[in-house]
């Protein structure tokens, strides 16, 4: 199973972006697909996750300005960011957990805010 994360890069404070997971290979059945991130000696944290029931979790620093969807045919994640902050600056992971255990990892795209 390969996940790969896109679109990330310079953007401004207040400024928008959105990133793109997608998963392939030999998908068994998705769980939940999430976005993850990591900055500089900080531990990773959870940015938002979209489990197949429909429901949503967001991290408490990122709520009301990040957006996340899916499209199930394409096994793909989206993440809306919005209002964007130097805070937000980090390197985004996108996470797949499958419904038979056991779950990937991407490499992370990088995001970074900044004037």
């Amino acid at each position: 199973v390969q996940v790969v994360e896109s679109g990330g890069g310079l953007v401004q404070p207040g400024g928008s972006r959105r990133l793109s997971c997608v998963a392939s290979g030999s998908l068994f059945s998705i769980y939940s697909m999430g976005w993850y991130r990591q900055a500089p000696g900080k531990q990773r944290e959870l940015v938002a996750v979209i489990i197949s029931d429909g429901s949503i979790t967001y991290g408490a620093s990122v709520k009301g300005r990040f957006t996340i969807s899916r499209d199930d045919p394409k096994s793909t994640v989206y993440l809306q960011m919005n209002s964007l902050k130097a805070e937000d600056t980090a390197v985004y992971y996108c996470k797949v957990v499958f419904t038979r255990g056991g779950d990937s990892w991407g490499q992370g795209t990088q995001v970074t805010v900044s004037s």
